[in-house]
C-alpha cells in the first residue's frame, strides 16, 4: 500500500532492486491481477509475503450481512494460503449504522473469531485483529486499543488468533507498552508495522500517515520494545499517503529503505 502506484510486477521488481526481500500485499490488487498469477510471480521472484490485508468487518447486527462477512473472510483466508503467507490482518469493523452499542459489536467480532480461528488453522493461516487509533472506532473498528485486540484474541489458541502492532495507531496509548509485552510472552504478536504520526492530518484523515521520520513517533523506541518482546517476525512499512502515491514508486520504496534504516533500525 505504500507504494500502491506500482503495478504487482513493478512492485515486485522494484522489491528486487532495493533489497527488500518481502512484501505485504493487499487483497484487491492481487484479485485484480489474479491470484494464482499473484502467487506465482511473487514465488518466482524469491520474494516472501508477509501478511495478506485485509479481513475483518465483522460488526453487523444483520444475520444475513455477518454471514456474508464471514464468507468474505473465509475467501481472504484462502487467498492468504495460496499467497504462502501465514497471516491476515483483520480491521474489525465500526459500529453498525445507529448503533451506539461499542460493548455488543465487540462482542459480535468474538463471536466471529469464534468461526474463523479454526477455519484460518486448518490452512496454516493465522489472523491477527489490528487495533486502530479511536478517531476509527465508529465507522471503521470499534478495536482501538492492543487491551482491546488481546481482551478478544486471548479467547482463541495463539497459534490461531494474535494481534497487529501498528505504531500509527497505537503509539499514544499509555497502556500500550504493557500490551506488547503481555502480547509478546503469549506468542499473540502475528505482525508489526511502522507508520509515522504527522500534523495537520489531511481532510481525508485515513490517508495520513507520516513518512518514517517526519512525524511524532519514537520508530526505534517501538521497534525496540517489539524486539524485546519477543518478536521476531518481519516489519511492515504501511503508509497511506497521497502525497507518496503521487511521487514515482520505486523513489519512495527506496526512500523508505533509507528512513527505516534511519530511524527504526
Amino acid at each position: 500500500m505504500t507504494v500502491r502506484q506500482l503495478s504487482l510486477p513493478a512492485l515486485i521488481n522494484a522489491c528486487l532492486r532495493q533489497g527488500v526481500p518481502a512484501v505485504g500485499l493487499w487483497r484487491e490488487p492481487v484479485l485484480s491481477y489474479g491470484l494464482v498469477a499473484a502467487a506465482t510471480l511473487v514465488r518466482n521472484a524469491g520474494l516472501t509475503v508477509t501478511s495478506l490485508c485485509r479481513g475483518g468487518f465483522l460488526t453487523a447486527e444483520d444475520s444475513g450481512l455477518r454471514a456474508r462477512a464471514l464468507d468474505d473472510n473465509r475467501a481472504a483466508v484462502d487467498e492468504a494460503a495460496a499467497l504462502g503467507t501465514d497471516t491476515l490482518i483483520l480491521v474489525s469493523g465500526g459500529l453498525p449504522a445507529g448503533s451506539r452499542d461499542l460493548a455488543g459489536a465487540r462482542e459480535r467480532i468474538a463471536d466471529a473469531l469464534a468461526v474463523l480461528a479454526p477455519y484460518a488453522g486448518e490452512r496454516g493461516v493465522r489472523l491477527a485483529v489490528e487495533p486502530l487509533h479511536p478517531m476509527f472506532a465508529a465507522d471503521r473498528c470499534v478495536v482501538s486499543t492492543l487491551a482491546q485486540a488481546l481482551a478478544l484474541v486471548e479467547r482463541f489458541s495463539a497459534t490461531e488468533v494474535g494481534v497487529a502492532v501498528d505504531t500509527y495507531h497505537v503509539w499514544w496509548d499509555e497502556t500500550a507498552p504493557a500490551a506488547v509485552a503481555r502480547a509478546g510472552a503469549a506468542g499473540r504478536i502475528h505482525a508489526f508495522q511502522l507508520a509515522d504520526w504527522t500534523t495537520p492530518l489531511p481532510a481525508g484523515v485515513l490517508n495520513g500517515r507520516g513518512q518514517l521520520g517526519d512525524g511524532s513517533i519514537d520508530l526505534r523506541a517501538w521497534r525496540r520494545r517489539v524486539d524485546d518482546a519477543g518478536y521476531r517476525g518481519p516489519i511492515e512499512v504501511e503508509l497511506f499517503n497521497e502525497d507518496l502515491w503521487a511521487r514515482d514508486g520505486e523513489t519512495v520504496l527506496a526512500e523508505t529503505v533509507e528512513r527505516f534504516t534511519t530511524h527504526a533500525w
